[in-house]
């Protein structure tokens, strides 16, 4: 820590037991419950001032039938309005003093809205409710910029993960919290005035107690036009397909959840027969499910940014959203029934767990993207992507509001919409999967190694998380590329031989993961030195390339000569080498294990080793390109060989 009180970003190799441990770190806790305070008073002052509008008030120019939909409108319009502007300020300036000017706008904005509840003056309040959401406009960029600062990417998806799970246990506290209060005979609008004041200083106090983050840009020249800065920032996005299509993806999970959360209190009613209670309970739920999911993120991503969580959390909203539909559809006329008389019955536990779980699913889709998006980024540009993703996020929220709404007024029931709204997801997902292939790859790569086999990763953390580098592994089966990509946090391009392409779906995997396929120089001489020019263009470019010295899989188990290919890239791009080794993969069903009229033959006999086998991948030390000797990294992968 230097004199400036900087927590620089802890390396990669840091360990501690889970995602947890950070709230006793400094450089992530007092983040973590400066965020957590400025949601909670988000929706605890949101929904206080529904409630005093529509049940305590008599304002005619406000009926309550239009209370929350003015104030959910009055709170979304800065994010449309300065979210370019507010991505520009936190590159610019040191995030820490960004998020304590935040801090201080909001005790200025509650002062002013505390006054507003004691004296009812509800133009004050809606004032106030615009001035919130520009307070939570400033702070969006600040909260997804300043974690890839001091986060290293092993720990990104679990800060991630806790900061989406404690975003949506405060917006569940401050909504519970504020419809209490308001509602305490005689005191409740004070009560609530004492509440919002309160949290909007503790969030202040909290907020001192961040370090330092350095300005990523501050030679920047503000754009004060939001629509060119908005434009530019999108156009600046597109860049890198992979994080555009993931703000796409990030925007379509708001639209997604925009129509359920939207709809709870209706569906509670019309659809369920059951009270307010029975609404919250709904809140409560899907709030539950979302912190699950978002904390499982870095358990079943071996602490990387793994974005192969994604198509599984496609999957599981669509399966769940469908099943909602098949849940609720028959459901037998009741009088309006309270929460205890509605759990006394075994159809509504269904309706419950498909909530959960299509929340829990969602919050596995949602933290990996979030993640690539603050870990590919570039530093001096990533708040002000993250800003237009506010833009794009706002403006799905708000067409999913204005789709739900067409479809009611054309008598579609609500269990409808959420059948429609979960095929539209499997129709959207599918569509963003082919466009960025990386996502469906990383996935089969993450079931491969979690159903397929037990994989073991020792030494990952020599696997670069940033510039080119060459890896260098034995090849024993048909899926060590898999195996491979599924340890490392980046993209991996592979050097292959041409005839594993001929493999029904493998052979379509490794063409859709874009694999070089290289021919012998006697067989075909142009494709030869054409794989070469392609596998040095990929190191050229700052991205990790994959290679088997070995020149094919392994015929009887051992490690074979290492032929002088390995070489040849090196002499056009030296770049550091990654030794690896698989091990006890040979005998597997991917193996050549068996022999077939005489020949080793693999993918025979599907169970001969039973399933779940327990495989591992040694990384090596880095070499620097000149100490890269072929006989001296065969003896290197040899060595880590042994278990």
């Amino acid at each position: 820590m230097d004199q400036n009180n900087t927590v620089p970003r802890a390396a990669a190799h840091d360990e501690h037991p889970n995602q947890f441990a950070l709230l006793r770190q400094r450089r992530f806790a007092p983040f973590f419950w400066t965020q957590f305070c400025g949601a909670a008073n988000d929706n605890l002052f949101k929904f206080a001032f529904t409630v005093m509008v529509t049940y305590q008030l008599s304002v005619s120019w406000l009926p309550p039938a239009m209370a929350g939909l003015v104030i959910g409108a009055l709170f979304i319009l800065p994010f449309l309005l300065f979210s370019a502007t507010s991505g520009q300020l936190t590159d610019k300036f040191e995030k820490t003093a960004m998020i304590r000017f935040v801090k201080n706008l909001e005790i200025a904005i509650m002062l002013v809205a505390a006054w507003g509840f004691i004296m009812g003056n509800v133009p004050a309040l809606l004032f106030c409710t615009f001035m919130m959401g520009l307070h939570s406009t400033l702070f969006g960029p600040v909260k997804f910029a300043y974690l890839p600062q001091v986060l290293s990417e092993r720990e990104l998806t679990g800060g991630n993960g806790m900061v989406e799970m404690g975003t949506f246990v405060a917006i569940l506290l401050g909504n519970v919290v504020g419809g209490l209060i308001v509602a305490i005979p005689e005191v409740g609008p004070q009560n609530v005035a004492f509440a919002c004041v309160a949290l909007a200083i503790l969030g202040r106090v909290t907020a001192a107690r961040v370090p330092h983050a350095t300005a990523t840009d501050p030679g920047l020249k503000i754009n004060w036009n939001p629509i060119t800065e908005t434009w530019r920032n999108l156009k600046l996005a597109h860049g890198n397909i992979v994080v555009y299509r993931s703000l796409l993806g990030i925007s379509w999970m708001w639209f997604f959840g925009a129509v359920f959360l939207s709809q709870f209190p209706s569906f509670a009613k019309e659809v369920l027969h059951g009270d307010a209670h029975v609404a919250s309970a709904l809140l409560v739920v899907f709030s539950i499910g979302i912190g699950i999911g978002s904390l499982m993120c870095e358990m079943l991503s071996r602490r990387h940014v793994e974005i192969g969580l994604v198509p599984l959390g496609a999957i599981g909203m669509t399966v769940f959203a469908m099943d909602l539909y098949f849940a609720s559809r028959n459901l037998p006329a009741s009088e309006v029934m309270g929460l205890a008389a509605f759990l006394a019955q075994g159809a509504h536990w269904r309706v419950m767990a498909d909530l959960l779980l299509l929340s829990l699913f969602a919050g596995l889709y949602s933290v990996p993207m979030y993640a690539l998006i603050q870990l590919r980024s570039p530093a001096t540009h990533r708040a002000r992507i993250i800003a237009a993703n506010n833009i794009l996020n706002a403006l799905f929220m708000i067409a999913s509001s204005l789709i739900a709404g067409a479809l009611l007024a054309m008598n579609v029931s609500i269990p409808q919409i959420f059948f429609l709204v979960g095929l539209a997801n499997a129709v959207v997902a599918l569509y963003i999967f082919l466009l960025v292939p990386e996502y469906l790859l990383r996935f089969v790569a993450w079931l491969m190694s979690h159903f397929v086999y037990r994989f073991k990763v020792t030494g990952d953390e020599n696997i670069p998380t940033e510039g080119p580098a060459l890896l260098a592994c034995n090849h024993v089966s048909f899926v060590d590329a898999v195996l491979l990509q599924a340890a490392s946090p980046r993209p991996i391009r592979f050097l292959m031989d041409h005839r594993i392409f001929r493999i029904p779906v493998l052979g379509w995997l490794f063409k859709l993961a874009k694999a070089i396929p290289i021919a012998p120089r006697s067989e075909d001489p142009e494709a030869y030195e054409a794989a070469f020019r392609a596998a040095a263009q990929v190191l050229k470019e700052g991205d990790l390339l994959a290679i088997f010295p070995e020149g094919g899989i392994t015929r009887d188990g051992t490690l074979q000569e290492f032929k002088g290919g390995l070489m040849k890239i090196l002499e056009q791009q030296p770049v550091p080498v990654v030794p690896m080794a698989l091990n006890n993969l040979w005998g597997s069903f991917f193996s050549r294990a068996e022999l077939v009229d005489g020949k080793p033959t693999a993918m025979v006999k599907p169970f001969r080793r039973g399933i779940f086998n327990t495989v591992g991948l040694n990384v090596g030390v880095p070499l620097a390109a000149a100490e890269v000797q072929l006989e001296g990294l065969r003896s290197r992968v040899a060595g880590l060989l042994q278990p």
